[in-house]
């Protein structure tokens, strides 16, 4: 959210609608398979590689492996492509991998004579894998391998990249060998319907198998999993495996995970079907608003915003009096009460677009939650929302939401506003944060604007705008860990709310009968149905207002009356 719009991370659709995850094969490699990559860890230079505008050159720190790495910066209208021509055998299997760090990474090839593959990864604060396997055509003896990134997003690292399969008459590295078994197993995270993994990475890994109770339940490319589907209140064991071209390790070490009881979810009294509105503590061209003005269809009221202050960590909050026309903290504090004494809950927002608060090791948590729990008891907020839009440690901030539930106790309701971008991937850190704190969150009401298109769930691109961006986004989250209770669809309540993204309210109630009912879906169509589901959002009950409350007139009473 912002005083005026959220800051616009637009992605091209045309481009990724070709960037759908394809896993590795782990089938054994013929004695003959060679690396056919040239200079693949860059300890030549930028020796058979081809960078855009110059976007390339090579590192000696971070690296993978050897003394040298790439790295690429994308600038302007350039993302920063760096290719090379591959020799391949024609009517042949090769595995193409390589390892990224930093901005978003692209890895694929082009010029298959089949299926063109590609694979990505968001931002990787540490060295991960990408790999994906693809077969050539009846006459193709050679092939584009290229990197990139993504525009405006930070520089990518890449290292170790190959390409291995049948020698195309220029390959000379050796062929793959099994992987070990996985070390360092752990299970950072339970829901009552979900288990969470997370394992070191193994060189020469490609991906990995993850096994329950023996049996194999999934295949990834990264060093986590979620494991879902899982009854509450049972323990299960898992193990993982590594796999490469080679073929697959033995069994990891077993690790224990049990379930929780009941499903996930903070709140108190939050009706099961809700809507929240954000309130603006300041006076941007929409309706001047004292917390008394807002309409009763809205059940959680969260003011915008707590900023940071100059301690690490801590943040505070300063009622607007002179931009809110005499508003009063007594005023304030009095109107609080009466909303909630109508069994609404009124929350304080941390952040905002322009919002700069880090909490990025123990004593920065330690201050966010001990500066929130004042704020609460000062003002008498009954919980907390999470809206910070310049990133977030997602260690850190589980350990700053916990310490403050510890002090505010089981009625504690707890929101969430992330971008689009930062939901599109469990690996991402708002994602694993909300995983984290799944017994004690509330919703979260993703932002469905100022994104331009994005993934599916189905791994298709959507336009914002429509009725198949918000479930199709919303299915990631349903399908990734989080309860349906806690997922909730955020809007802007007008045109001017936001710099792109506005819908209808009609669009927002078929978004809702969608992913509720089944009815009234656009031309993507959910695996089920999420009768739970929580939700809606709008920025800002403000701007409502100034659309003659528009928006809540129609979406509220729909929320109010879903299953």
């Amino acid at each position: 959210m912002s005083p005026l719009k959220r800051s616009a991370r637009l992605w091209s659709g045309a481009v990724t609608a070709a960037l759908a995850l394809t896993l590795a094969g782990t089938g054994q490699a013929s004695a003959a398979d060679v690396d056919n990559a040239r200079n693949g860890g860059f300890e030549s230079g930028l020796g058979n590689w081809t960078c855009s505008a110059g976007s390339g050159t090579t590192v000696t720190s971070p690296v993978h492996g050897g003394t040298a790495a790439l790295k690429a910066t994308p600038a302007g209208q350039d993302n920063a492509r760096c290719t090379q021509s591959v020799a391949v055998r024609p009517n042949s299997t090769y595995t193409l991998s390589a390892w990224v760090q930093g901005g978003y990474a692209y890895l694929g090839a082009t010029g298959t004579g089949t299926t063109d593959v590609s694979v990505w990864t968001p931002d990787a604060t540490a060295w991960k894998q990408l790999s994906t396997t693809f077969s050539t055509g009846a006459s193709t003896t050679s092939v584009t391998v290229y990197l990139h990134g993504w525009y405006g997003q930070a520089a990518y690292l890449a290292d170790d990249v190959s390409v291995y399969g049948p020698d195309g008459g220029g390959g000379t590295g050796p062929a793959p060998t099994v992987p070990s078994a996985p070390a360092g197993l752990t299970v950072p995270a339970t829901t009552s319907a979900s288990v969470s993994l997370a394992w070191n990475a193994v060189p020469g890994a490609t991906g990995y198998h993850v096994y329950r109770d023996g049996t194999k339940v999934t295949a990834v490319t990264g060093t986590s999993a979620t494991v879902t589907g899982l009854a509450a209140a049972t323990s299960y064991s898992f193990q993982v495996t590594a796999t490469n071209a080679a073929g697959e390790s033995v069994k990891s070490a077993a690790v224990t995970g049990r379930t929780a009881a009941t499903g996930g979810g903070g709140g108190g009294s939050v009706p099961r079907h809700a809507v929240t509105g954000y309130w603006q503590n300041f006076d941007n061209g929409a309706t001047v608003q004292r917390i008394s003005d807002v309409p009763d269809q809205y059940d959680i009221i969260a003011v915008a915003f707590a900023d940071a202050t100059t301690t690490p960590g801590a943040v505070g909050f300063t009622l607007d009096s002179a931009g809110l026309k005499g508003y009063t903290v007594d005023q304030f504090k009095a109107d609080i009460r009466a909303k909630q004494a109508a069994g609404k809950k009124v929350i304080i927002s941390v952040g905002g677009e322009r919002g700069t608060v880090t909490v990025n090791d123990p004593a920065s948590a330690a201050n966010f939650a001990n500066s929130l729990h004042t704020l609460m008891q000062t003002y008498g907020f009954d919980g907390v929302d999470i809206d910070l839009e310049n990133g977030l440690d997602a260690t850190y901030m589980t350990q700053a939401l916990r310490s403050l539930s510890a002090k505010a106790g089981p009625s504690l309701v707890l929101t969430m506003a992330p971008q689009t971008i930062d939901m599109q991937s469990t690996s991402n850190a708002y994602f694993r944060t909300a995983l984290n704190v799944k017994d004690i969150l509330t919703v979260v009401n993703m932002q469905y604007y100022n994104s331009g298109s994005m993934l599916g769930c189905d791994g298709k691109v959507y336009s914002q705008g429509s009725v198949d961006f918000l479930t199709a986004l919303a299915c990631i989250q349903l399908e990734g860990g989080l309860a349906p209770s806690q997922v909730g669809l955020g809007v802007p309540a007008s045109p001017r709310g936001a710099g792109s993204g506005h819908v209808s309210p009609t669009v927002v109630d078929n978004a809702l009968d969608c992913l509720t009912k089944g009815t009234s879906c656009g031309t993507f169509t959910p695996p089920r149905t999420y009768p739970d589901l929580r939700g809606a959002m709008t920025w800002s009950t403000n701007w409502d207002a100034t659309a003659g409350n528009a928006w809540s007139s129609a979406v509220g009473p729909h929320v109010h009356g879903l299953p």
